[in-house]
This record gives structure tokens, C-alpha cells and sequence, in this order.
């Protein structure tokens, strides 16, 4: 063992007694569907992100987490590339996306593009932190991302629309219905987005050629209330977008990518004096063209479609002791222009327990067991225990087993996929603290992790290349989250802030593997008075390695973001609001990914009517 992992080993006990973890940081209170996040969760990170927060975020998922999660992002320039996550130091395929307690990680290439992911369409978003495979499923190794819809019950009739208008003519809008009875509740979303997105690269004659781009959607919330004990809910969610690939010389060949996702899930609840008992069926659609040339209508294409069933039957066998079974079955077949039809159906079964020992020690563990003809799933497992010695501080530990299971395209690629292939397991354990006071959160969590059978694509021997477990990964790191509010009469001020250390290493070469910083943190201060609001949040990057032997001719800088902006809320009623915002206000020169910038200083109004 270096003496780099020795010290930081030494490091996470020599700071128990002195900081602090605060397991859920939510910047407001908000309703989240995905009813296990919020029961066990106790010892683990979540952040809540508020509507307040989306709105300042409004361009797409990657941007919102990556000013406010300890989340990193490598992106083929602003909004119209790829936008691919490292979750503590994880790939892109390791951090899986929930949505209202449904994981939508793609099934062709396992994972999620955050530039696919209007943040308009949804009520609340969550991260949390570290392994989630036992409740959800592959992919949940470094962490995942939560998107919840909530209806509401209750006589109402809201209206609510945004539309923003910005720097390379960039359009965003949105409306809102919330709409509500005693019985019945209906929240519906509808966006669209569109950009030229033809920004001057910063220092360079050059602008961002061919990376114009739209994509709109809807999505419906919907809830009724059978009895006082039944209730049916339905989720439902489509999503169109195309995005034309920037050019990395101006002699390249236009190429284009174009999305299309639609989600339905329909959920039946019955709550007993004791018991809660829900059972969902879901339908996925997934469809993508990648058109290589803009001269020719040649395509290539993949499409999976994936039917799941869920039974969710949760116990309160006291005050103090809960228990939730859960049984799952989900059928997918996919088929694409390099994928021959194919067929995949996964079973599985889940027990979580969450015990109050007494006030100041509670606990919660879980298992999960999943069977497929695909590949050997192994046994996976969680458990985590709170302590709380005095009210102002706490700690936690929590370990778990986790895994990522073998794409469509890792297995049936045409050129080179191998149905052999075995999932990607991980072993991960962390320790956190937490303390809390007058307004004031403030966390730290040290974790360690080991991923084995890591799939990599390597070249093969006629020239093609094909998947192979071949990698282990050790990652570990430090995560601290801070929240403050403080009120002086009418003046309003919040703070809030993290910090990512990661250390990911492949255990072969000792390097760090590419794309993964070790530093990253975000800042962001929010001012109110009365009818006026402003805020301030930025963004560090540290130096990131883009070559697997870590040479530093070709590291991408580190880099400092900084965006400020504006609000007025006007009307008796304050139904009228008007904002306007400044990116990249210090005009900083940057890229996520290599030979891919951003743009400089860049501008947007934004007007909200509420009715």
C-alpha cells in the first residue's frame, strides 16, 4: 500500500471527532416520488435540488449537477455533444439515472447522456452518493441521479410559463399546468429548446461549427385517489431532440444524432395501518440515428424496447423496525443497425430493513439477488449504520456490493461483441460525519472502493475491436458538502457548496484514469429581499489527464467558471417575474473534453408568468 493511501487511511479517522456529514442536504424541502430514496437513505449522501435551483440550471441536466454536485462532466462542447458523468471517479456507464424509482440507463450503451435530460421537465431532482445496486439495479456504482414528478391533491388550478432568450440565439421555454380536486391530481410539464450554438471559440478565429441543436418533450404527473386507501398513479414522459455534431476542423464531415425516449409507468398504491403495498408496470422506449454524413440519408440506428413489472410491499412491523420487499421482472429486445435483434429478461428480488435501535443508533441493510440466461449475477448487498452522540453531530458508516451488467452493444455488437462477458462488481465502504447548527450544515465523507472485471473494448486481431473484462479500478476520496441560511429581517441569504477529492486509479498502471480531476468544487450564494433576488455560483475543475499513461503534454488545464444573475418578481401578486443572467461572467477559457471548447462570457433574459 503507497503511502498516499496511508495517509488518507489515517486521515478519515483522525477526523471523526472533528467533522461532519450531513446525509441529505436538501437546499428546500421537496416531495420525492421514489419512495426508497427517501426511506434508505440515512447513511448515505443525498442532495435536493430546489425549483429555485433548476431554474438558475434551466439548460440541461449536465449543466445543473455540474455547479452543484460533486459530480464531474466531460462534454463535446456546450449543449450539443455528449455528456457523459464520473461519479467518484467511475465511468459514464457507473452512475445510474432513476426516474420516479425507475433506472433509464440506456440498454444499448449503459448509460445516461445528460444533454438528454431537460431539467424543465421535472419537480424535484436528487444525487445520491455511493453504491445503489440493491435498490436499483445495474450502473449504481458511483452513485445515481433521481428525477421525480409529484402531483398534488387538493382544489387548485396553477399556470405557470418561462421563456428565456439568450447569447447564439438560444431559445428555452416552458409551461406548467398543476392542477388538483380532492380525488385527482395533474401536473403537466411542456419545453422546448432550440440553439444555433454557433459561439467564437475564446482566442481563435474559429467558431463552433455545426453545433446547432433543439429538443422538446412533455411530461405528465398524474394521481387519483380511488378510496383512502388506493390510490392510482401514472408517469409519463417524451423526449425529441437533435443535435448536430461541432466540427473539430472545418474540413470535417457534418454529422447528427437525433433522440427519441418515451416512458410510461403506471403505479397502483394501497396503504394499510401498518403496510404499503404498490405494484407498477412500466414501458420503455429508447431509439437513436446517427447520421455519419449530412449529404446522405444513411443512417445507422439501435432501438430497445423494455417492458418491466414491480411488486413493492413495504411492513411496519413497529415504530422502530421497517422492512420492504421487493420483486422485479423486466423484459427488453433490442435491435439496431449493427445490433441483430435481440432478447434479454432479468428477475429479481430485494430486502431492505431499516431498525431504530434507539434515539441516538439506527441502521438499514439490504440484499439483492437478480437471474438471467445473459450472464452470473452475483449476490449483492448493503448495510449502514448512524450514530448520534449529541445533537449537533452524527456518523455514519455504510458498505454495499455492487455491479453494472454488460450492454447490448457490449454483447451483441456486430464487428466484435462477446456474450462471455461476466458484470462489472464493485466493493465499497464509506465513513461520514456530520454536524449541524444554528443554520449551519456541514459534511465530510471518505470512501473507498474496488471495482473488478471492468469492461474495456480492445483492439482485436483482424483489426476490429471487442469487449473484455480486463480492468480493476481502485478509487477513493474525500466528498464535503456545506449549506447555510441566514435570515437578517428581510434579507435573505443562502450558501451552499462542495468539494470532490478522487483519487481513480487502474491497479495495473497505477495511473489515474483519464477524464477524472482530482479536485472539483462548487460554490453558490443566493441573496432575496422582498421582491428582488441575485445569485452567484462557480465551478473549479483541477487538471484532468486525457491519455491512459498519464502524460501531461496533453492534460486539459484547470480551470475556474463563474456565473451571477439577477431576479424581479413584479404584480400584486407577484405573477410576474423577470431575470437575467450572466455565464462564464470572467470570460474564462475552457474544455471538459479535449479539443472541444466552451464558449467565453455569454448572456440570457429570462420571463416568468405565473397565473
Amino acid at each position: 500500500m503507497t503511502a498516499r493511501k496511508l495517509l488518507f487511511i489515517g486521515f478519515l479517522f483522525l477526523c471523526q471527532p472533528l467533522l461532519a456529514q450531513q446525509d441529505s442536504i436538501a437546499l428546500t424541502e421537496v416531495v420525492v416520488g421514489d419512495v426508497q430514496l427517501r426511506k434508505f437513505s440515512e447513511t448515505q449522501n443525498v442532495i435536493s435540488l430546489n425549483d429555485s435551483v433548476l431554474r438558475r440550471n434551466n439548460s440541461s441536466l449536465a449543466t445543473l449537477l455540474q455547479f452543484n454536485s460533486p459530480i464531474y462532466f466531460k462534454e463535446n462542447g456546450l449543449g450539443s455533444g455528449v455528456a457523459s458523468a464520473s461519479f467518484r471517479g467511475t465511468t459514464a456507464q457507473q452512475t445510474a439515472v432513476v426516474w420516479n424509482g425507475i433506472n433509464i440507463n440506456s440498454q444499448v450503451n449503459g448509460q445516461t447522456d445528460f444533454n438528454t435530460v431537460a431539467v424543465s421537465g421535472y419537480d424535484a431532482i436528487s444525487v445520491r452518493s455511493g453504491g445503489g445496486s440493491v435498490i436499483y439495479g445495474s450502473s449504481a456504482i458511483g452513485g445515481s441521479v433521481h428525477l421525480s414528478s409529484e402531483p398534488s391533491f387538493g382544489n387548485h388550478f396553477k399556470n405557470a410559463f418561462d421563456a428565456n432568450y439568450g447569447s447564439f440565439d438560444t431559445q428555452r421555454y416552458r409551461y406548467k399546468a398543476d392542477i388538483g380536486s380532492d380525488k385527482f391530481g395533474v401536473n403537466v410539464i411542456a419545453y422546448y429548446n432550440r440553439s444555433a450554438n454557433d459561439y467564437d471559440f475564446p482566442n481563435s478565429s474559429r467558431h463552433n461549427s455545426n453545433g446547432q441543436y433543439y429538443n422538446s418533450g412533455i411530461n405528465i404527473a398524474s394521481a387519483y385517489k380511488v378510496s383512502n386507501r388506493d390510490f392510482i398513479k401514472y408517469f409519463g414522459e417524451v423526449y425529441d431532440g437533435e443535435r448536430h455534431f461541432p466540427l473539430l476542423t472545418p474540413t470535417d464531415t457534418k454529422t447528427k444524432y437525433r433522440d427519441f425516449n418515451a416512458r410510461n409507468l403506471v403505479e397502483w398504491t394501497n396503504v394499510g395501518s401498518k403496510f404499503t403495498s404498490r405494484l407498477k408496470a412500466a414501458y420503455l422506449h429508447e431509439n437513436y440515428q446517427y447520421f455519419e454524413n449530412l449529404d446522405s440519408d444513411a443512417f445507422g440506428y439501435a432501438t430497445v424496447e423494455t417492458v418491466i413489472g414491480k411488486y413493492d410491499f413495504a411492513y411496519t412491523i413497529n415504530p422502530d423496525v421497517y422492512v420492504n420487499a421487493i420483486v422485479d421482472y423486466s423484459s427488453a429486445n433490442g435491435r439496431g443497425s449493427d445490433i441483430d435483434s435481440r432478447h434479454r429478461n432479468i428477475g429479481s428480488g430485494t430486502l431492505l430493513l431499516r431498525h431504530k435501535l434507539s434515539d441516538k443508533v439506527n441502521y438499514e441493510a439490504g440484499i439483492r439477488q437478480e437471474i438471467t440466461n445473459n450472464y452470473d449475477s452475483p449476490l449483492l448487498y448493503s448495510a449502514g449504520i448512524r450514530y448520534k452522540p449529541f445533537s449537533f453531530y452524527s456518523v455514519r458508516i455504510n458498505g454495499s456490493r455492487n455491479f453494472r451488467i454488460p450492454t447490448f452493444n457490449d454483447l451483441y455488437w456486430s464487428d466484435g461483441g462477446n456474450p462471455d462477458l461476466k458484470p462489472e462488481s464493485s466493493y465499497q465502504a464509506e465513513i461520514g460525519n456530520e454536524f449541524k447548527f444554528s443554520g449551519v450544515k456541514f459534511s465530510v465523507t471518505g470512501y473507498y472502493m474496488k471495482i473488478r472485471d471492468m469492461i474495456q473494448w480492445l483492439p482485436g486481431t483482424i483489426a476490429s475491436w471487442h469487449p473484455v473484462n480486463v480492468n480493476r479500478v481502485e478509487s477513493y476520496g474525500i466528498e464535503a458538502l456545506l449549506e447555510a441560511k441566514r435570515n437578517f429581517g428581510r434579507h435573505e441569504f443562502v450558501v451552499n457548496g462542495t468539494y470532490a477529492y478522487t483519487v481513480s486509479e487502474n491497479e495495473k498502471t497505477e495511473n489515474q484514469l483519464i477524464y477524472v480531476p482530482y479536485h472539483k468544487a462548487t460554490a453558490s450564494v443566493a441573496y432575496g429581499y422582498r421582491k428582488f433576488s441575485a445569485n452567484v455560483q462557480s465551478l473549479f475543475n483541477g487538471e484532468v489527464f486525457t491519455r491512459s499513461d498519464n502524460n501531461t503534454r496533453y492534460n486539459l488545464d484547470a480551470y475556474a467558471v463563474v456565473n451571477a444573475g439577477i431576479g424581479y418578481d413584479f404584480g400584486k401578486s407577484d405573477v410576474y417575474r423577470i431575470g437575467f443572467q450572466v455565464n462564464n461572467a470572467l470570460d474564462s477559457e475552457y474544455q471538459t473534453m479535449e479539443r472541444r471548447p466552451y464558449p467565453g462570457r455569454h448572456y440570457f433574459v429570462t420571463l416568468t408568468l405565473h397565473i
